[in-house]
This record gives C-alpha cells, structure tokens and sequence, in this order.
C-alpha cells in the first residue's frame, strides 16, 4: 500500500451503540505502510496469518444491519470448516434458541425474533487441522414504520467502568431533538451534574464533567411514549435502566516509554509493556473507553484499508486474543502472540496497543491475560505520546475528549 492510500474509518457504531459492529482490525490514523517494507514485523504478522484457521464464517444479516426481518433474517453459515459452537442473545442477555444443522455447516434461530430488538451473535468453528476461527457480528430488527426507538448502552444491572457514558442511538432520525431529550433524565447517586451532547440526528450521550464516581448508581429514565421525534414519528418506550459504576480504573499508554500504567483511585497497581503504532501507522491519542470485550476475535486488515496489491488483507489473523475495543474504526488494546521481543522497546502495530500474549488465550499470566481479565467495559485507556492528532468523541464512547463547556453546547436542554 502507497503511503497516499488512506485507512478506511468504519463507519457502523459498535454493538453497545446501537448493534453496530464491524470485522475487528487495527486501525491507527496515518497512512498504511510502503507496500515494500518487508520487515521483520510484517513477516511474522504473515506468519501468523498463515497459522490461522481456514475456516470461513459469515453471519448474516450483515455486520451493523438494521430493519432486519423477524422471520428469515438471522443465519450463521461456515465454509473450508465445521461450526463449534453459536450463541445468540438480545444486548440484555436473553438467549434466543437455535440449532447447529446435521452436516454443522450452518444455524439458525428456532422461532420469530422480536421487532425493533438487537440481538448479538457470536460463533465458532475450526478448520481440517482443528485451527479455531471466532466471528462475532449484531444486528437490528425492524421497528414499526411510523415510531422510533432508542438503542441504549450501558444494558440495566451492568456493572461499568467509571468512563462509561450513556450512549443512545435512535432508530430513525430525530428532528426534534429538545421534545426528545425533554423524555430522557440521566441521574446518578454520586449526585454529579449529568448533561447530554447530541452527535448527529440519531446519537445522544450524556456523561458528567468528571469521571462518574466509583460505586455509584446511575439510572436512565425513557419517558417517550407519544414523544414526536420527527413529523409522523413517535416514540413508543417507556423503560427505566439502573447500573453501576464499579472501581475507579483508568490506564495510562505511553506510546514513548512503550509502557502501561494502570491506576486504580490514582495509584499505579501494575506497569505493563506494550506496542503502539508504527511511525507509518499511529495510534490516536486521548481519552479512550473500552466498549466491547472479547477472548478471541478475528482482525482483517481489509476492513479498516490495510490491503496488499492483490486487494487482500495485509494481515488476517482469525484468533487474537484478550481484545477490547477502544474506537469504532478499529483501535484495539488486544494481546499479541506472534510478536517478538517488541513489547516495552519497539512501536510495530498497524494503530492498536499491543500486550505480550499466548495463542489461544488461555494462559492467565500473561500481561494480555491480566489486563483483559482485570478491565471491564467503561474503563479508560488513556493514549499519550503517539504524535497523531486526538481521537473524534464520536469514534466509540469517547466523549472525554470534549471539554466541558463544549459538550454542553450540544445539549437540546
């Protein structure tokens, strides 16, 4: 790739944001790397491609879809392998029943879906050799023609990092955005001041100033049955959500230093090394907060613009493990096992963070391992020292990186 061609920005929000969740990548935010830099990196990314299942699984509806129907929508199909294992859930984690076919070459659910209801699917399947291979995709159902919803994150009863904000994207576009934040009250126990920023017609966040206080209770109220959002459009929920901010963790990468320094109330508990972006590839700076978790997933360099002359994925690597989002175009802090001797001393990746790990994610003592196993959604990476520009509040939950005054401004109140 020619350093004129740029990364492609996923353009769904995640599944936390309203169901939207493209292929896994990395993704920095400077151009790709010269298609003839065969360095030594490159070559054990190709490597561990070429160690990665061949098995080829496709979730359908499509990565992000909404209106998807109800009846004959959902399906999981493999090929070049068998499937292992499907799971289907709506974003609270009711399960949705389904079944495996006799040859395991495809599922599908046993009954209707629900309308205007996102569901998250996630499947496994190994290859000839017994390679694994993980696929996670969400969708959404279609709504009545004439109301609107709102698809909110965090779900009731969770437990969240202090970055954590409410995040609600809205089915249809809003118009009359102060007759519907009129309908939303967002309140916490802490009793910090709560104000909401609309991002577009369809995407509303609320925070606090500060961080939300740790062991505190926040509520989300929807009071928008009737609510006309948009002409001949009215909202139809009624719902009250609770959760629960858990302890104050916020991690610090220092893409200079090459090391991590996770905090809890402030104090370092542990340093952990790491690699950031390349010079060619940099990782965003700012306040970043982990939206999804995953023990393995897929990462294909096609998604996010890193593809060879062939049009194929400069890498394509179907099991990285102790993944977690930070960006919706593709940043991840994810364990690496196929780098070597990069973590604390060299900057490798294609725009993600990098902890030294082991294939197949089932090693508890390593730095990959350890931080996966003590992060939670709502946690906060905050990315320093990259020499690239701060990442959009709007890419993923990262509203932080709005100051106070500006956040405020984009309030319907």
């Amino acid at each position: 790739m020619t350093n004129s061609k740029r990364r492609k920005s996923l353009t769904a929000a995640s599944a936390l944001l309203g169901g939207v969740l493209v292929l896994t990548a990395c993704s920095g935010s400077s151009d790709a790397a010269g298609s003839g830099g065969d360095t030594s990196q490159a070559r054990a990314d190709k490597a561990a491609a070429q160690e990665s299942s061949e098995a080829q699984i496709k979730i359908t509806p499509a990565d992000g879809s909404d209106n998807a129907s109800i009846n004959n929508s959902a399906a999981v199909t493999v090929a070049k392998g068998t499937l292992t294992k499907v799971a289907m859930t709506t974003v609270d984690g009711k399960a949705v029943e389904g079944q495996i076919s006799a040859d395991k070459k495809s599922w599908k659910p046993s009954g209707q879906l629900e309308r205007a209801t996102t569901y998250k699917v996630s499947a496994s399947a190994t290859d000839a050799k017994g390679r694994a291979a993980h696929e996670n995709a969400s969708f959404t159902t279609v709504a009545p023609e004439h109301s609107f919803i709102g698809t909110f994150t965090p779900d009731n009863g969770t437990t969240v990092g202090v970055g954590m904000p409410v995040s609600i994207n809205f089915n249809k576009a809003i118009t009359d955005k102060a007759a519907v934040q009129k309908g939303i009250t967002v309140t916490s126990s802490s009793g910090q001041e709560v104000a909401c920023h609309w991002f577009n017609t369809q995407r509303m966040d609320c925070r606090p100033e500060q961080y939300w206080q740790e062991n505190s209770t926040v509520t989300l109220k929807l009071d928008l049955d009737g609510v006309e959002g948009a002409q001949g459009v009215y909202g139809v929920q009624q719902k009250t959500v609770t959760f629960n901010i858990g302890r104050n963790q916020v991690s610090y990468v220092d893409a200079k230093t090459k090391q991590m320094k996770v905090t809890r109330n402030g104090k370092v508990v542990k340093t952990i090394p790491i690699s950031a972006g390349s010079p060619e590839n940099k990782t965003y700076e700012g306040q970043m907060v982990i939206s999804e978790k995953f023990k393995e997933t897929r990462m294909n360099g096609a998604t996010v613009g890193f593809t060879d002359d062939d049009g194929k994925g400069e890498y394509d690597i179907k099991d990285v493990p102790h993944a977690m989002r930070l960006s919706t175009s593709g940043t991840f802090i994810h364990g690496n096992y196929w780098g070597q001797g990069v973590f604390g001393n060299v900057n490798t990746s294609h725009g993600c963070v990098g902890l030294q790990d082991k294939k197949g994610a089932n090693d508890p003592n390593t730095p990959g391992a350890w931080f996966y196993n003590n992060s939670m959604v709502g946690d906060v990476v905050v990315v320093q020292n990259t020499g690239d520009r701060t990442i959009a509040p709007d890419n993923g939950l990262n509203g932080w990186n709005m100051s106070w005054a500006q956040w405020k401004a984009g309030s319907e109140a």
